[in-house]
């Protein structure tokens, strides 16, 4: 059951968002944007401190779930299911993108000429210039997963290595227990401490969040909005359709209503929704699936980093609306064999792509290199990324949510150790 504090808390992150979504378009109406400076260092400040718990809670959180899971045929039970899930809700997700954008045409006729070519930064270009095709995603992904120095990957906060990390020194503790036991105990401690640091960072949230919706609609306001909005439409009901078909999903493997899940996850929604960033969301999503929807404690564990790292539901279906986008709005005919190296492209470039505002833009480039569309292109979409961003990682965090209670209702109460 939510308890009481938790929807209290729920309902001051959603009064701090709204009254700092007023607030901010009050400012740039008035044509006082510019003094959202001032409250954008708390914004700053509240993401800084939620990504400051990410690293010792994933490497301990990790390490602990699959201690805890009992054998390592428990957590090769636990790891199949959880990849099956992501890979195939990913699958689903880039489904619905190309349907609607085939559907809704957004690019045809798009009056959109060179202004947003302007806004691609060198920087920007270079990174996006390095990304190269299909073969070259799989392998690069799979060799920048191994760490060669773990304690690097922990000092550069590289989730995906210090996962795999992770892992390999869970599965030889589980085969080495008492050697390991000292370890153990630190790794439990730090655990321990890191969940009551975020329950601490968590009362800022309010603030937080408020600061950012100024900053963001103080300098952004609808400007942003009006020329690409059947763009914006089609990745937004393309969303709207996955969160449906997601929350269908959690109901039947909770045996809840879809209201009792919405109002159970209302603060890691509300949370991904304002900051961008899954990675930033975690330590909130792990609470509140345990508290709130009863997920076992050692599935969370395990599920949530994993899906912060690899689960970009919402990313990938942005990336294939985005690239068919860019090859309308330039007048390039896609055939059907094209459209499905996008479908695969975008399925397999979401999982590279970093749980931080705006990730999306850099393995975009991988979609849109595999079927030779411009990659100038980026810069025509860039005005509302920002926007499309806050609703894109709210998804994806709804699909790791929505992963641990699959997960968790597939394994048998014996594979899990309570």
């Amino acid at each position: 059951m939510q308890d009481e504090a938790s929807k209290k808390e729920a309902r001051k992150i959603g009064v701090a968002m709204v009254a700092g979504l007023v607030i901010g378009l009050i400012l740039h109406f008035t044509q006082m944007g510019d003094y959202s400076k001032y409250v954008a260092p708390i914004g700053t400040i509240f993401i800084k401190l939620l990504k400051m718990v990410i690293v010792p809670l994933v490497f301990s959180s990790i390490y602990m779930a699959m201690t805890n899971l009992g054998t390592p045929e428990t957590l090769g039970s636990m790891g199949r299911k959880a990849l099956g899930y992501y890979f195939v809700t990913t699958a689903i997700a880039v489904f619905f993108g190309l349907i609607l954008v085939n559907l809704i045409n957004p690019g045809i006729g798009a009056e959109l000429g060179s202004a947003g070519l302007s806004q691609l930064s060198g920087d920007m270009a270079s990174k996006v210039s390095s990304q190269n095709g299909l073969f070259t995603t799989i392998l690069g992904v799979v060799v920048d997963a191994i760490p060669s120095n773990p304690a690097a990957a922990l000092a550069d906060a590289k989730v995906l290595q210090i996962i795999v990390f992770a892992i390999l020194i869970g599965i030889v503790s589980l085969y080495h227990r008492e050697k390991a036991k000292p370890f153990s105990d630190l790794m439990g401690s730090i655990e321990e401490i890191s969940l009551k640091l975020t329950h601490g960072v968590m009362r800022l949230a309010p603030f937080g969040i408020f600061a950012l919706m100024i900053d963001v609609m103080a300098r952004s306001g609808f400007n942003a909005v009006s020329s690409l909005s059947k763009y914006m439409l089609t990745v937004l009901v393309g969303l709207l359709c996955h969160s449906i078909f997601l929350m269908f999903v959690a109901s039947v493997r909770l045996k809840k209503s879809p209201l009792f899940i919405l109002k159970s996850l209302s603060a890691p929604l509300l949370t991904a929704f304002s900051t961008s960033s899954s990675a930033a969301t975690l330590p909130i999503t792990m609470a509140t699936v345990q508290e709130n929807l009863g997920v076992r404690e050692e599935t969370a564990k395990f599920v949530l980093p994993l899906g912060a790292t690899i689960n970009m539901d919402g990313t990938a279906l942005y990336e294939s609306v985005a690239a068919i986008f860019i090859a309308q709005a330039y007048g390039i005919e896609l055939s059907l064999s094209s459209q499905i190296i996008i479908f695969m492209t975008a399925s397999l470039a979401a999982i590279g792509a970093a749980a931080i505002p705006g990730a999306g833009l850099i393995t975009m480039s991988i979609v849109l290199g595999a079927v030779g569309l411009p990659l100038e292109g980026i810069g025509l979409i860039l005005a509302v990324d920002r926007i499309l961003d806050m609703f894109r990682t709210t998804v994806n965090v709804f699909g790791d949510a929505v992963g641990t209670i699959v997960v968790d209702s597939l394994l048998d109460k014996n594979e899990v150790k309570t």
